[in-house]
């Protein structure tokens, strides 16, 4: 960042977590809807968010949306501790959840998880003229509460869940769709999924497993019909 003051955090030394990282994604979302960034700025200032490891790195690209006196959004958090999981749909928690993040690029080509992969805490999914597929039906979650950060640009992002898993959206979409929904019959012990992030003139949408499923079989139906 140019022209910014030298006042490093002073935790600036540690390791930033997700939770750090969606602070700071949350206050640019904010600059951008309220037109303190432009697309470009926010872009920018995103993709340097998303690849911080430190606190010290995080700091500088918020410091001059932080008004005098408010908190900045980087005080380190330390997650209390996880209940056993009765969970019909596999949760593991990670040995280091510090590093349970996972960078998905697409850009004028595409790319599928599918079967028995593991979710991340993180997903971190970009579609540049492109796309992703995640199937999370067979997925081993490794988070009571997992976050898929999406952004497509001119791309797609489709995300399918579990029977009884939650999903939050709190993605916003300019010149684009984000809709995401998840199972018509939550289990309070399934795994949480939550999407946030951008559609620009593209789309992120989410759905349970069944309804993709029953879109197909029904899809199948119609053509040995014919």
């Amino acid at each position: 960042m140019e022209n910014l003051p030298d006042n490093p955090h002073p935790h600036a030394h540690l390791r930033a977590s997700d939770i750090d990282r969606d602070q700071v994604v949350d206050v640019l979302r904010d600059a951008l809807m309220s037109g303190r960034l432009t697309q470009d700025e926010h872009a920018d200032r995103l993709e340097q968010a998303l690849q911080a490891k430190t606190l010290g790195e995080l700091e500088p690209i918020t410091r001059d949306l932080v008004a005098p006196g408010q908190a900045a959004p980087l005080a380190p958090m330390t997650p209390p501790a996880a209940a056993a999981s009765t969970s019909l749909v596999p949760i593991e928690e990670p040995a280091d959840p510090a590093a349970s993040v996972d960078n998905l690029v697409a850009i004028f080509g595409g790319g599928e998880r599918k079967g028995r992969w593991r979710v991340k805490r993180r997903t971190n999914a970009l579609a540049i003229f492109g796309g992703h597929d995640l199937d999370m039906t067979d997925a081993v979650f490794e988070g009571r509460e997992v976050t898929i950060y999406a952004v497509a640009v001119f791309g797609g992002i489709d995300v399918t869940v579990p029977e009884g898993v939650t999903v939050r959206n709190e993605g916003i979409g300019i010149f684009g769709g984000f809709a995401a929904q998840g199972s018509d019959d939550p289990d309070p012990n399934a795994p949480t999924v939550v999407i946030k992030g951008l559609a620009l003139f593209g789309g992120v949408g989410g759905q349970s497993s069944a309804k993709r499923h029953g879109k197909k079989l029904r899809h199948r139906n119609r053509h040995e019909l014919h």
